[in-house]
């Protein structure tokens, strides 16, 4: 499925106040289905993460792991945002995977 990144701060917002919220140790998610049959997506990281290099990691790691679920998702689209947490750099890929996964299948994004 298609995917586009989010950039801007109101949609960020309107996530973060009307969005179900997923949360795991390592990443939460914000999920809104929309009506445009494809998947837009943004990935927060805050200072509390650690130096530049650990938040840009945390990016990478989340938006690998993300890249890899968007591959199964139904034909309904979603507005998502990720948020990294302290364990998001410590943890694999695979892992963060798992977690989206879970979050996915609970909004019923995953067959």
């Amino acid at each position: 499925m298609e995917s586009l990144k989010l950039n801007l701060n109101k949609d960020f917002r309107r996530l973060y106040a009307r969005g179900h919220s997923y949360v795991h140790p390592a990443v939460v998610s914000y999920i809104i289905p929309n009506n445009r049959k494809i998947i837009r997506y943004g990935i927060t990281t805050g200072k509390k993460i650690g130096c530049a290099v650990m938040r840009n990691r945390a990016r990478r790691l989340i938006e690998a792991a993300a890249r890899e679920c968007f591959k199964n998702m139904n034909s309904q689209g979603a507005d998502i945002v990720f948020v990294a947490r302290s364990r998001t750099v410590s943890v694999k890929s695979t892992d963060i995977k798992i977690a989206l996964e879970q979050h996915f299948k609970a909004e019923g994004l995953l067959p």
